[in-house]
């Protein structure tokens, strides 16, 4: 595993300690499937992961589902012949089901017992791993596709599988060394809890950024159970780097899934307002706007790291910094304030 010089926290009871920012592989999984960025470079793709790993993060989240396979391949390419005290820990997910034949329809959430075991394999073979470090469910079991363009999360089918039945097959993973640790990812506290009486939720996963706030339940709930918090989005899928703007939203091509997305759409000006809110922060403490937005989510108690994407190595170093930026009381009270005036988002403006 990577000997790093970048801050660290421990992973809930997990043993690992990770870097307190990871890389996030969506955004390099290729177009050609419903939640696609648009075209990316392979080969860009993999000098950014590569890139990461040098500045020194030391884990990487991916999922079955991104590029419907091709992220992990990815991600396996980039990682494989380093040496194992360089290797990074590979997080990644399973539970969001694709149709082969129709690529660009909505991924199915599935956690059937076999399919889960099919997907661990199918996983472990695409990174080139002997086993998995840590396994997420991506969703809870509805048995009916995901529409994020929507506005919702889809129906639950009859056919639903039980949390109590996909989370025992988690923990049978575990058990068997297939994997080191077993996470969830969107789930409510009350699934949490309901989990936590089969095997322990080693981690979880939730979105949560200064526009999206809405999982602070969740993550106090992690807190009172000694599990890991690793959040997703941080910078809401690019618009709180501060390179944005409405017109740039307006460029992006047709098979970016953020184009029918509100946060891109009737939320943008809020949003648009909040990050350009967060440049004097910056400026105050040498960091990019991206950097503070990161170290606003990390300023949570709980929040153990944040899953940052990137398609390019400059996009890697406009935010590895984020680890080390010490928000102070005056800073959060500021945000908090920004927030407020703006109307981004949901949730509680301050730890």
């Amino acid at each position: 595993m990577t000997t790093t010089h970048l801050p660290t926290r421990p992973l809930g009871t997990t043993g690992m300690d990770i870097t307190r920012v990871g890389f996030g592989s969506w955004a390099v999984a290729g177009s050609g499937w419903f939640f696609g960025w648009g075209a990316t470079d392979d080969a860009e793709s993999v000098a950014a992961i590569r890139h990461a790993v040098a500045s020194g993060v030391n884990w990487i989240d991916t999922a079955a589902v991104y590029g419907l396979g091709h992220s992990e391949e990815l991600v396996g390419k980039a990682v494989a012949g380093l040496p194992e005290d360089e290797r990074p820990y590979l997080f990644t997910k399973a539970g969001l089901v694709w149709d082969p034949a129709d690529p660009s329809a909505a991924p199915r959430r599935i956690m059937k017992p076999a399919s889960v075991r099919r997907e661990v394999e199918d996983s472990l073979r695409r990174l080139g791993v002997d086993h998995i470090d840590l396994y997420q469910v991506h969703y809870p079991d509805t048995g009916e596709s995901l529409e994020y363009a929507g506005g919702g999360f889809g129906a639950v089918s009859p056919n639903a599988t039980p949390l109590e039945e996909y989370w025992q097959v988690m923990a049978d993973l575990k058990a068997e060394g297939k994997v080191r640790a077993i996470g969830l990812s969107n789930h409510t506290p009350d699934l949490l809890e309901a989990a936590e009486q089969i095997a322990h939720v080693d981690v979880i996963q939730p979105p949560f950024s200064a526009i999206n706030r809405s999982a602070a339940a969740e993550i106090e709930w992690a807190r009172a159970h000694e599990t890991g918090v690793i959040v997703y989005s941080p910078l809401q899928s690019g618009l709180l780097t501060g390179a944005f703007s409405a017109e740039r939203v307006a460029g992006l091509p047709a098979d970016d899934w953020r184009t029918a997305h509100h946060d891109f759409t009737t939320g943008l000006a809020a949003n648009l307002q909040l990050a350009q809110a967060l440049r004097p922060v910056a400026e105050r403490h040498g960091a990019t706007v991206a950097e503070v937005a990161i170290a606003w989510a990390l300023a949570w108690p709980g929040i153990t790291g944040a899953i940052v994407g990137a398609r390019t190595p400059g996009q890697v170093d406009g935010w590895i910094g984020a680890g080390a930026v010490q928000l102070t009381p005056a800073d959060l009270d500021g945000i908090a304030d920004a927030i407020t005036a703006s109307g981004a988002g949901s949730g509680p403006a301050r730890p």
